[in-house]
């Protein structure tokens, strides 16, 4: 089995260079898995069976087994996910649904797109998720669910949500797109709501070959329900007993996905990994009262790093200035969904939710994948501390 070790046979940068080099190098990790990909692929091309079927099952099967989960139902994508799951409750025009501002837009899209109302509650300055003790003043009677994401591969404090769920017996549908192999006190995530929607787009940690998502539940008639749905409401060919959709998890898919999912603990190790020596670069550059760099999670929380994001006032003059030296980043998210076009229906102002606001004036996410050469971290933060010495003109975090 390939294991993070393989970074050792990248090609090595000079770190004294400025050529530009991948935010994230996919081509790094199928390097290590070729082989195993392409026989499975060439599998399900002999057989000629490209939807649905015995390769999709076996990955349910085999997700559902990892994460602890009595039932996972493949899907078309995360975005299906989340669609599929609230149109399992049959959540729809008139219902609310709870969730945070500061996240991709097929979090609050995916209510909105079932003819419900998404209501936004501010995020933890720290975590970037989900505030909990803000989600009581947000319930009225007309709220049906409550869909925390777990930004970044960091889980939301689940505790406090889950009971604010019971007290109000409302659904908890977690999305867990960037999270896959995460743990919140020993459990994984995905697995503490009725339900967890995943993505498998081809940059998350598990990644397929296109879009591909899943939905995970404990409850067998919500998995009946769910795999209904995915197939126009029916349960057998050409009968319809509800109107449901076209979300059917491709063979294809599903098999580079059960490759993949054999390297997924030894790839996570390598992002933790790689977080860690990130943390560790910019303590001995001296950055940390200039760079606010995610803090160690209490044990409580297993943070599986889809994104190593940072934090600085002067964030798009430090995204311009890497942009100098080659250094890649990425801004993840750079404007609230309340502030977006798309959901100014919703006469919600600038200054509605201050720390998620903020959040998205000063995130910054730089590189991390298993296979990152240690030569291309140094660039990364040498390039930011360059900056905060020659071009910062003293600010302060």
């Amino acid at each position: 089995m390939s294991t993070p070790a393989a970074r050792g046979n990248q090609p090595a940068s000079n770190p004294s260079t400025n050529a530009p080099f991948d935010f994230l190098d996919l081509r790094a990790q199928f390097a290590t898995i070729r082989d195993e990909v392409m026989q499975a692929v060439n599998k399900v091309f002999e057989s000629q069976q490209f939807i649905l079927g015995s390769e999709v099952k076996q990955l349910e099967d085999e997700v559902a087994a990892k994460l602890g989960a009595k039932f996972a139902v493949g899907c078309g994508s995360g975005t299906d996910a989340l669609i599929l799951a609230l149109l399992a409750e049959e959540i729809g025009e008139g219902d609310e649904v709870i969730t945070t501002p500061f996240t991709f837009v097929a979090t609050a899209g995916s209510i909105a797109y079932v003819g419900a109302k998404p209501v936004f509650v501010d995020v933890d300055a720290v975590t970037f998720n989900i505030h909990p003790e803000l989600i009581a003043a947000a319930i009225t009677p007309r709220t049906r669910a409550i869909l925390p994401v777990h930004l970044f591969g960091l889980p939301s404090d689940l505790d406090p949500i889950l009971e604010v769920a019971r007290k109000h017996e409302l659904i908890v549908i977690e999305d867990a797109a960037q999270a896959i192999g995460s743990h919140y006190g020993g459990k994984s995530i995905g697995t503490f709501g009725q339900y967890g929607c995943f993505s498998f787009f081809p940059s998350k940690n598990l990644g397929a070959a296109g879009d591909a998502g899943l939905i995970t539940t404990n409850d067998g008639k919500l998995a009946e329900r769910l795999q209904m749905l995915r197939v126009h409401g029916s349960r057998k060919r050409y009968y319809h007993e509800m109107i449901g959709t076209n979300s059917r998890l491709h063979a294809l898919q599903a098999a580079v996905l059960r490759v993949k999912l054999r390297h997924l603990d030894a790839w996570q190790k390598g992002r933790q990994e790689r977080a860690e020596r990130y943390r560790r670069l910019f303590e001995q550059a001296g950055l940390s009262d200039v760079i606010r760099v995610p803090s160690r999670p209490p044990a409580k929380y297993e943070h599986v790093y889809h994104q190593f994001t940072i934090r600085s006032p002067r964030r798009d003059e430090l995204k311009a200035f890497l942009q100098t030296r080659g250094v890649p980043s990425e801004i993840y998210y750079p404007l609230c969904l309340h502030l977006q076009e798309a959901f100014a229906y919703l006469g919600l102002p600038e200054g509605s939710f201050p720390e998620a606001e903020k959040a998205s004036r000063e995130v910054l996410s730089l590189p991390i994948y298993p296979e990152l050469p240690d030569a291309l971290q140094d660039r990364v933060v040498g390039a930011i501390a360059e900056f905060c010495k020659h071009g910062d003109r003293g600010y302060r975090a």
